[in-house]
């Protein structure tokens, strides 16, 4: 949600149990704040990650030579990878290259961090406003290929500045939703990996909870808090979030 600066990385050479494997291939689909530092996080916990936005690999050496991911087109961005992060304006996801998950692994888990701003970015989709239909749910339409909505309400620099390990009072929990299991669970795992709880928020259907507006985007605090988040969103949406 917002940029970083000066935070601290964490390293660390084996992955506790039930965190998601050491060396998965992971495709990050836009460089913003979220993309920028879910790179910069998952390179140093050694997976192997290529990066891609809208300008092109050129414009990313910076943010390669830094972090040892690897840039790459947009439509490069998934070939062999076992998780893809769409974390890109929601407006521009239908512009995404037709085919962009043919090269990925069987399995892939697909994480859409997106958020749709109507009125301050992303113009009016009728989907969303007339038919009901989650943010999410648009995007999986959009991409052909389920989606598991994770740190579309997360400030961009706790992803460097807040982890925490297990057990430690001050972790933050983030929640998730999707229809995928199995994708969740390699999800969930990856948050965990990366030092925070989740909340299983339910199937996309119920990925309502976490859109803007509700009690849970952008909270910072542990798993009953968000789980109690969670539990009190209306589905209405509010007007700052609609067009």
């Amino acid at each position: 949600m917002l940029p970083s600066d000066g935070a601290t990385r964490l390293r660390r050479t084996h992955p506790r149990k039930g965190e998601a494997s050491q060396d998965m291939k992971i495709g990050i689909i836009g460089a913003g704040n979220i993309g920028g530092n879910l790179t910069r996080r998952l390179t140093a916990l050694g997976h192997d990650v290529s990066v891609a936005n809208s300008r092109g690999p050129r414009t990313l050496t910076a943010l390669a030579e830094e972090t040892g991911a690897t840039p790459v087109t947009v439509a490069e961005a998934a070939r062999g990878a076992e998780v893809v992060v769409v974390t890109i304006p929601v407006r521009a996801v239908p512009d995404l290259p037709s085919g962009l998950l043919d090269g990925a692994a069987d399995d892939v888990a697909v994480i859409d961090t997106g958020n749709y701003y109507p009125r301050q970015r992303d113009g009016r989709i009728a989907a969303i406003e007339d038919e009901g239909l989650t943010e999410s749910r648009w995007t999986e339409r959009q991409i052909g290929h389920p989606v598991i909505k994770a740190f579309n309400g997360t400030f961009a620099q706790d992803i460097l500045e807040r982890p925490r390990p297990a057990g430690d009072p001050e972790r933050m929990a983030l929640p998730v939703a999707g229809d995928d299991e199995a994708a969740k669970r390699r999800v969930r795992d990856l948050i965990d990996e990366l030092g925070f709880d989740t909340v299983d928020a339910g199937g996309i259907d119920d990925s309502w909870r976490q859109q803007p507006g509700t009690p849970v985007y952008g909270l910072r605090a542990g798993v009953d808090a968000v789980t109690k988040a969670l539990a009190e969103a209306s589905p209405e949406r509010t007007a700052d979030f609609r067009a």
